[in-house]
């Protein structure tokens, strides 16, 4: 089977100078692509850093993991990604979606699917070197357009089928489980069929939370934070995998048991863990990898040779790391680059 590229989106991002080395140690260490997390409050600027992890690398792609339409305006994230691909001509990519997290914890809303798809109309048009009416006095242009690929990140069936019809790729974010992931690429294809489009032209990716924990129990608990942050966004990915939400309203759980800002993202996934312990374990399955190096290739190697169609990127979002930023030889980054890829990119190799 076609091998996609493997990615990572945490980096040490102390400072620009670290995060520019860690991205090349990836590179160095086998990875395929960097992905760097757009999220004002929370990091350093994104396209500073991809700007200096572009100087220093020559071959891993390089994206915003994601880009949204609230916290820059369209014109300018055009105008930046651009800017990078200058710096890494062909393996610029820009990850694009509603936003999350960047948006709440500055007090913004999510953009609504008709803003995600006329931001993604706007900046295509600015990226091919087209003039565009933003409503000025005269059309838009962007003089240093390059045609970098925009891949909307998608949960939703009605984002799905809009990312179907007008993106050059789309990551799926609906967990690991196989009926969410087959009806994912089918409402793509269908987005896709009713814009006039060729299916197998949209590239498909898929974001995966992977907890690479050697100890099965604090890897479940964690397993179950990320299922109760998929809930707490999207409920209905629930339904597919036959699951059931059986404890109290996830935002009362979130504001009495101090989870913040949410499941995905708290400081103590252990602790979050502990406070879905009600779910059971097929719902932290449905949602996640987790446990060791062997358990996490076996996983997602039966979960990509079952996959309705090949993945172009897998995105492995690490959980956690549990090592200090410096210490390189022991933290997910390397751990994965040594013990899971080779191993799975074998494993896949012989399909």
């Amino acid at each position: 089977m076609k091998l996609p590229l493997f990615g990572l989106n945490r980096f040490d991002s102390r400072s620009i100078a670290a995060l520019a080395a860690d991205v090349k140690r990836a590179e160095t260490l086998g990875w395929d692509a960097a992905w760097i997390p757009d999220s004002q409050l929370r990091r350093r600027d994104t396209y500073v850093m991809l700007a200096a992890a572009a100087q220093v690398t020559e071959r891993i792609t390089l994206g915003p993991l994601l880009a949204n339409p609230m916290n820059r305006h369209p014109t300018v994230t055009a105008s930046s990604i651009a800017t990078i691909d200058e710096l890494a001509p062909g393996r610029t990519v820009l990850g694009w979606g509603v936003g999350d997290t960047a948006v709440r914890l500055a007090g913004l809303r999510p953009a609504r699917i008709a803003e995600l798809e006329s931001s993604t109309r706007l900046m295509r048009a600015l990226l091919d070197g087209r003039e565009v009416d933003v409503g000025a006095a005269r059309p838009a242009r962007l003089p240093h357009h390059r045609p970098v690929p925009i891949w909307i990140a998608a949960g939703g069936p009605k984002t799905l089928r809009m990312a179907g019809s007008i993106a050059d790729g789309v990551f799926i974010r609906v967990g690991t489980h196989p009926a969410n992931i087959a009806r994912s690429v089918q409402m793509i294809r269908e987005g896709a069929v009713a814009a006039g489009r060729d299916p197998s032209t949209v590239g498909l990716g898929a974001i995966f939370h992977t907890v690479f924990l050697d100890d099965p129990k604090r890897a479940l608990l964690m397993g179950k934070s990320m299922a109760a942050g998929y809930y707490e966004y999207s409920p209905a990915l629930f339904d597919p995998p036959g699951l059931t939400w059986s404890g109290p309203d996830p935002e009362k759980l979130k504001r009495e048991q101090k989870v913040w800002p949410d499941f995905h993202h708290s400081a103590d996934l252990e602790s979050s863990g502990r406070v879905v312990d009600f779910l059971p374990e097929a719902a932290a399955d449905a949602f996640s990898l987790h446990g060791g190096a062997s358990e996490i290739i076996a996983q997602l190697a039966a979960l990509l040779r079952t996959a309705p169609a090949s993945f172009d990127h897998v995105v492995l979002h690490p959980i956690p790391d549990p090592v200090k930023p410096e210490d390189h030889e022991h933290g997910y980054k390397a751990r994965v680059a040594r013990e899971i890829l080779p191993g799975l990119r074998a494993e896949l190799g012989k399909s």
